[in-house]
């Protein structure tokens, strides 16, 4: 029996390194010909964007008060809002003791922003410019900052969630995380200080960071998010329910083949109670 679990993670493990590797290089082979397309200047993608820019600058400047709620919208899920929340988030879980899930979650903002920054520089695309802006920016444009950004934030906070809600709470995150992070990248060029081209690229971004992360640490620390993961829904764990399985622990002798839980005591399956075993760790 336990060499059936081991072979089972096992093959979960390679499954979802798989899967993170597939998503970083799928992005990054999708961002590269995104990029090709904007450096060599193709028309349909310029006229795409210049289309999009100026039929939303001309309805921005018509409508100031629709363009103050969409800058309300914008600084609100800027840059320093998403990283402040994996801040959070990362001193949180190396608190409860999940530290190489907080290293995970600190890379995925660390390594975003340097990334970020380090494409913005290269391809040192200009920004739309208008005679009567409504919104300012400073920096080159691609990719989007704002959309790669809430992409990585939001992607992280649902991996977060993902094990501790059920069917109807994962698809509720999913649906929140994914209208953010559209909505975000939506007011980018409502206020005219991104091309749409943009904001995709910036979502194309922070797909190859999040898969490329996420694959790395499963390399250099197989399993140790999965048990991560294990530790937090342990910690986070209701107090009566916990009081309930140690008591129902009690009641068992332990054997060789029991494991220990996130704090050295056996595992609730070890003891007869129902555990949770995520088949694949966070993404």
């Amino acid at each position: 029996m336990h060499l059936t679990n081991s072979t089972t993670r096992l093959a979960a493990r390679n499954r979802s390194l798989l899967r993170d590797a597939a998503l970083a290089l799928g992005c990054a082979a999708l961002f590269g010909l995104l990029a090709a397309l904007v450096t060599g200047q193709w028309r349909p993608l310029v006229r795409f964007d210049q289309e999009w820019i100026g039929e939303l600058h001309t309805y921005a400047r018509e409508h100031r008060i629709w363009t103050a709620s969409v800058q309300t919208l914008s600084d609100i899920g800027g840059t320093v809002t998403m990283r402040t929340l994996l801040g959070i988030a990362a001193g949180w879980l190396w608190l409860i003791g999940a530290r190489v899930l907080a290293g995970w979650v600190a890379a995925q903002a660390l390594i975003g922003w340097g990334a970020q920054w380090a494409l913005k520089l290269a391809f040192d695309r200009s920004r739309p410019s208008f005679t009567d802006p409504v919104s300012h920016a400073g920096g080159p444009a691609f990719p989007s900052g704002h959309a790669m950004t809430s992409a990585i934030t939001c992607a992280v906070l649902v991996g977060l969630l993902w094990y501790r809600v059920h069917r109807r709470g994962r698809t509720a995150a999913c649906v929140v995380a994914a209208a953010t992070v559209l909505t975000i990248g939506w007011t980018r060029v409502a206020l005219g200080v991104h091309w749409p081209s943009d904001v995709l690229a910036g979502w194309l971004a922070a797909g190859i960071v999040l898969g490329a992360v996420t694959a790395v640490i499963q390399v250099w620390r197989p399993g140790a998010l999965a048990r991560d993961v294990r530790r937090v829904n342990w910690r986070t764990r209701p107090r009566v329910q916990r009081v309930v399985v140690s008591a129902e622990r009690s009641t068992h002798t332990a054997s060789p083949l029991d494991e220990d839980g996130p704090d050295g005591a056996r595992t609730e399956e070890a003891a007869g109670g129902p555990v949770d075993h995520p088949d694949e760790t966070v993404r």
